[in-house]
């Protein structure tokens, strides 16, 4: 599945991950632009998988003319080794009919690589949320068993808000129906954190309720999320503007209205 594109295979032993879920708006993918950008991330390999839409494309993250003409694919792994910090990007869709495959795939990858944690950014339809969770922040995390004995404390400290379950048939008062996990628009983020949970993988998925459109204010505020746990930017205190936009972003919106139309 993984293939490095150095001449020996990198050790992600006790790296911490950060992945993307392709879901509404994109935001888990939007987010993973702005870490591998910022912190300047060399690339090691990519994933190969007959579960993604093929794709090719230049370098999303090129600073020279040298660097755009590299060749880039839908899924690639970047490191940053002085912060034990590994990022999956994963830039096409997930064939649905093969979205167990990959899941599947990614946790085998996951065990095998010896990380030390996984953190899932995803989003989730903001018009499907229920009553209590249109209160507060958009904001949600989940943690898997393994992970939650050790990071309990400081999600306490953090003070973040837990994705709550839902009733299965809202509007129905049924004695026998258990809440359900429910992330409408979340890709394959429900399917990952029960595999997670049940491989008993340390992984946790932060995610935000969107809508689709513009989401480029929706992934700086989940990458802000993220720094307040992980500290990725050297001064966590700057928030806001410290983080780098990627030369691809300025075609998030198609090529500009084309004079000659005047």
């Amino acid at each position: 599945m993984f293939i490095s594109s150095q001449t020996s295979a990198p050790c992600f032993k006790d790296f911490t991950l950060v992945m993307p879920a392709v879901a509404v708006g994109n935001v888990g993918q939007l987010a993973v632009d702005l870490i591998v950008s910022t912190l300047n991330m060399s690339r090691v390999g990519h994933v190969h998988s007959d579960c993604l839409i093929p794709m090719a494309g230049n370098n999303p993250y090129a600073s020279s003319k040298e660097d755009a003409e590299e060749l880039h694919t839908p899924a690639e792994v970047y490191t940053a080794a002085e912060l034990k910090l590994a990022v999956l990007q994963i830039r096409a869709p997930i064939i649905p009919t093969k979205s167990k495959k990959f899941r599947q795939l990614l946790v085998s990858w996951i065990k095998a690589s010896g990380f030390s944690r996984t953190m899932v950014l995803s989003s989730s339809h903001a018009y499907q949320r229920d009553d209590q969770q249109l209160q507060g922040t958009p904001l949600r995390y989940l943690l898997t068993p393994p992970l939650l004995k050790g990071s309990a404390d400081a999600l306490k400290e953090l003070g973040w808000r837990e994705m709550e379950l839902v009733a299965a048939f809202p509007g129905l008062t049924d004695a026998n129906a258990e809440p359900r996990l429910y992330i409408p628009g979340g890709g394959i983020t429900k399917g990952l954190y029960t595999d997670s949970c049940a491989e008993d993988l340390p992984l946790a998925v932060l995610l935000l309720f969107c809508s689709e459109g513009d989401n480029i204010p929706d992934a700086f505020a989940l990458v802000n999320h993220l720094n307040d746990w992980l500290h990725l930017l050297d001064n966590p205190s700057q928030k806001p503007n410290k983080w780098k936009i990627p030369p691809s972003w300025s075609l998030l919106f198609g090529n500009g209205i084309p004079p000659a139309l005047f």
